[in-house]
């Protein structure tokens, strides 16, 4: 298998589901799982990522880069009750 990077970072985005935690990855579509536990659901999308890029490269095909970043923008509750003008 050749790899075309000695490394790859990937945005895992982690939310709470019903009786445990959902993972997805969004640049590789399709790539998520499920867990009952933050550990376990971490453990599990390691490996789907590891799971779907390896399926990328075995076929020749490119692994998607991620562009863009992410912010966080915080609120007061007076921020958020108060329209302005």
């Amino acid at each position: 298998m050749k790899f075309v990077s000695d490394q790859y970072t990937f945005r895992v985005i982690f939310e709470s589901d019903e009786g445990g935690y959902h993972a997805y990855v969004p640049v590789l579509v399709g790539c998520h799982t499920w867990g009952k536990t933050l550990e376990e659901v971490r453990e599990n999308i390691r490996e789907a990522i590891k799971s779907h890029v390896g399926s990328l490269i075995k076929d020749g095909q490119k692994v998607p880069a991620e562009i863009g970043f992410e912010g966080l923008e915080i609120f007061s509750a007076n921020e958020l009750q108060s329209p302005r003008a």
